[in-house]
């Protein structure tokens, strides 16, 4: 065994710091996504349920953006990083599952 072994017999090894990693690179496609759903909205036009799914999207992607930068501060603390609490797994959960039915209605 590994001298960096824990007392409950785990090696975390590099596994917060992928998973950081792992949360930056999804805030960063949610970002995108939200760019193009903007782009989107104002391709063919303004119009009243565009602007609407738009900003709710964009509210949506920014409480996503906070929820996922609490979760890597977290995983970049020093020590053993908390477990991700279920509150925040379902609020994270459902503004992605928003974010994606508001960019259905831009699209139809």
């Amino acid at each position: 065994m590994s001298a960096a072994v824990t007392d409950a017999g785990r090696d975390p090894g590099l596994q917060p710091e992928r998973t950081r990693l792992a949360w930056r690179r999804t805030t960063l496609s949610g970002t995108v996504a939200a760019v193009l759903a903007v782009k989107t909205a104002l391709h063919g036009g303004v119009s009243p349920v565009g602007v609407v799914a738009c900003a709710l999207g964009t509210v949506l992607w920014l409480g996503f953006l906070l929820l996922a930068h609490r979760r890597i501060r977290a995983l970049a603390s020093t020590g053993a990083p908390a477990a991700l609490t279920p509150r925040h797994a379902t609020a994270t959960a459902l503004c992605t599952v928003a974010v994606a039915v508001c960019g259905a209605v831009l699209v139809f």
